[in-house]
């Protein structure tokens, strides 16, 4: 039988492990469970975890009511279920003695609620304890050709609907930025996006000096510098771009030269993508821009985050990184410059690494106004 790619994903982590010197990962429901059997499950109260040893099939512990669905949904064959009348601790301890050798450490899934990571513990109480973000983060940040062709295509959806809003920017002045949010995510749907990676930020005019801004009743003005940032997800993976847009009228005076600073920065940094690069060498080109025009202290982020199952995750470009950057790595490139009580300019594309250098996913207008 040829293996699934969430089985060759599998293996490779229990390479991992072994490399580690770990016995096994318990993995909570989130990315790293979808990323290896394609379980999409939301955590609750409920125990719902994957054991998955150095050596050897993984096996699920599941609820009664879960047990069908996990059956149906992945490659793996090994599922366990518990009834809610007798509760998980049997089970759970019954997987763990079958799976767990007697030496090596146990790595916890880090979106595990603490409950469950607790009765894990309490089953396993003289082990050592790490997370499995060690094997996971590695392995996750290099994207296979699938989840290229998945974040190519939210991508696209996300160019779409910013271009659309350029080119309807001076109809939509007037609408507060709520509305423009709702606006946002109907468009994104309609391009056939499956929901949004994120709540979408609209900030208009001194908000957009706020990186995070979540949007309010305040109307979009002629003339305001609006930060858009958002995203939609194809197969489970997401797109993420910001551009920052003026909605008629005349921007504030210095914008134009911001908006030509953070635009040279981003330039700079995605040139500085190539395999074999550390990623603090990408921020560096980024803030070195901005630092050369005396807007240093206003750049107050990361230059971007990887992008995957996770809206983010490993690697993240900041000034400090040591990761060396290699082909299949996907990530954003977004410097900033944030002025206080007056605007905020921010443009950001995801990437991924080439053995010679890199692609961009975005190719919405980078300009202010179209």
């Amino acid at each position: 039988m040829i293996a699934t790619a969430h089985e060759r994903r599998t293996r490779a982590c229990q390479e991992r492990l072994r490399e580690e010197g770990a016995a096994v990962a318990v993995l909570a429901p989130g990315a790293n469970l979808r990323y290896l059997t394609d379980v999409a499950e939301t955590p609750s109260e409920r125990l719902f975890c994957c054991l998955l040893p150095a050596d050897g099939d993984p096996v699920f512990v599941v609820p009664d009511l879960s047990g069908a669905q996990v059956r149906d949904a992945t490659w793996a064959s090994g599922v366990r279920t518990w009834a809610d009348s007798e509760g998980p601790t049997a089970t759970l301890e019954d997987a763990l003695a079958d799976r767990v050798p007697e030496s090596g450490r146990i790595l916890l899934d880090g979106t595990m609620w603490a409950r469950h990571a607790l009765a894990v513990q309490s089953a396993l109480p003289d082990r050592s304890f790490g997370l499995a973000e060690e094997v996971l983060g590695p392995l996750r940040a290099r994207k296979d050709e699938a989840e290229l062709d998945a974040l190519a295509r939210a991508g696209a959806v996300a160019d779409e609907v910013m271009a659309g809003l350029f080119a309807d920017a001076d109809s939509l002045v007037g609408e507060s930025e709520a509305a423009l949010a709702r606006e946002v995510e109907r468009r994104l749907a309609d391009a056939g996006g499956e929901g949004v990676s994120f709540e979408p930020i609209v900030a208009a005019g001194p908000n957009g000096a706020k990186p995070h801004h979540h949007h309010g009743s305040r109307a979009v003005e002629a003339g305001d510098p609006v930060v858009l940032d958002f995203g939609t997800r194809v197969d489970g993976y997401p797109s993420d771009i910001t551009r920052t847009v003026v909605f008629g009228g005349d921007p504030p005076a210095e914008f134009e030269t911001v908006h030509e600073v953070v635009l040279e920065a981003q330039t700079a940094a995605v040139e500085a993508v190539e395999p074999g690069v550390e990623a603090r060498a990408v921020d560096r080109a980024a803030r070195d821009v901005i630092e050369a025009a005396g807007y240093g202290e206003a750049f107050v982020h990361r230059t971007g985050h990887g992008v995957g199952l996770e809206i983010h995750e490993e690697p993240y470009l900041t000034t400090e990184s040591t990761t060396t950057l290699e082909p299949g790595m996907t990530f954003s490139v977004e410097p900033g410059v944030y002025l206080e009580e007056r605007f905020g300019v921010r443009i950001e594309d995801l990437v991924v690494v080439t053995d010679d250098g890199c692609e961009r996913l975005n190719d919405a207008p980078r300009g202010w106004r179209v």
